[in-house]
């Protein structure tokens, strides 16, 4: 996407940073008159709410303007429609991210073992990889304290058709879905590292890198690591699927699916039409193909299981996941409760009265 955008007389510079930091740096470029930053990364998650508090232009008219000259009908109407709130679109859709279990190949073939297609399956697989003397902890999933564990919790909901509100906007943290989620989450524990809460994704690939996990699920975007044998010399023996569900009745896969994009701060001093312009160059056709695998373009098609080694196991997975809730309250929301989430997790809280304690917390925030 740099080089995409460098051209013209125009040298785009960009510095990695990780979640937390872009986290970070958004939620403060936006809290003022003026800001930082004239562009910034968004996610579906995060637009109602950001929507509502007007800290983003709306798009429509930009995008009406510049869409044939970039091919922007090319960019997928569901993830358009995933960064619009009431009508607005607020985001250039740039990628998409959903949850992708890598598993260990030669392992698997050993025991001979199934890729896991339920929660049961993979406790089972992990069970004969630890009677086997493989290793102790066959399981790794991204469970930081801080941020993901309410990920993988809303995950679980998500698998069962369900969510932290209702479409009505209604807290259902005392739920049967809610409970079944969280049983779930405990039943895998015995077989994932006791320090999982501590583990952000790139800590689940290091795991897989060294050999401590047979399998593990993340987003997307970390998987093509997976296949550089710079990174391990265990990357021609991962293989990638579709998530599994909670239960073989489940309505959808363990999953979340993320968009991310491109917005406006309310409070950049720049030409909105440059802004713009700017950003659709970052979704072209080239910058998208030059992506892959990388990356999942927000452009139709783009990505297939020629061109990406979990191509195949993405597109299922976005079949399989639960269409998102859009509300304005789930983002900080996910906030109020995960502390009480953690505290479930690591046993000091039971479910019964974890799930009370999170009902309270959401409908005091919620109001």
């Amino acid at each position: 996407m740099v080089s995409s955008c460098s051209k013209d007389d125009v040298t785009v510079k960009h510095d990695p940073i990780d979640f937390g930091g872009q986290v970070t740096k958004t939620t403060a470029t936006l809290a003022g008159d003026t800001g930082t930053y004239d562009i910034i990364e968004t996610y579906g998650f995060v637009i109602p709410g950001l929507a509502t508090d007007k800290k983003l232009v709306p798009l429509n008219d930009l995008y009406d303007k510049y869409a044939a000259d970039y091919g922007l009908d090319k960019i997928s109407e569901s993830m358009r429609t995933g960064m619009s709130f009431d009508g607005e679109l607020y985001a250039l859709p740039m990628q998409a991210q959903m949850f992708v279990m890598a598993y260990r190949t030669d392992i698997f073939e050993e025991l001979g073992i199934e890729v896991p297609t339920t929660f049961d399956e993979m406790i089972a697989a992990a069970e004969k990889i630890k009677a086997a003397g493989k290793m102790d902890y066959p399981i790794a999933l991204p469970w930081l304290a801080t941020s993901d564990v309410s990920t993988s919790f809303q995950a679980a909901m998500n698998s069962l058709g369900a969510d932290f509100v209702n479409d009505a906007g209604d807290v259902t943290l005392d739920t049967p879905e809610a409970q079944q989620a969280l049983e779930a989450m405990l039943a895998l524990k015995p077989y994932m590292d006791p320090q999982v809460t501590t583990f952000d994704q790139p800590k689940v690939q290091q795991q897989m890198y060294n050999g401590t996990a047979a399998m593990s699920i993340m987003f997307s975007g970390r998987m093509s690591d997976l296949t550089l044998d710079t990174n391990s010399n265990l990357a021609d023996s991962f293989a990638f699927a579709a998530p599994p569900k909670l239960t073989s009745s489940a309505e959808y896969a363990y999953n979340r699916l993320s968009i991310d994009g491109w917005s406006i701060p309310f409070n950049t001093e720049l030409d909105h039409d440059m802004l713009f312009v700017m950003m659709a160059s970052a979704v072209s056709e080239d910058a998208s193909t030059a992506s892959v695998p990388a990356a999942y373009p927000a452009r139709e098609g783009m990505v297939t299981a020629e061109n990406s080694p979990y191509g195949e196991a993405a597109n299922e997975s976005i079949a399989a996941a639960m269409p998102p809730v859009v509300s304005p309250v789930l983002a900080d929301l996910t906030n109020e409760i995960r502390p009480i989430l953690v505290q479930i997790l690591a046993g000091n809280v039971s479910v019964d009265e974890g799930m009370a304690q999170m009902q309270a917390a959401g409908e005091a925030f919620v109001g």
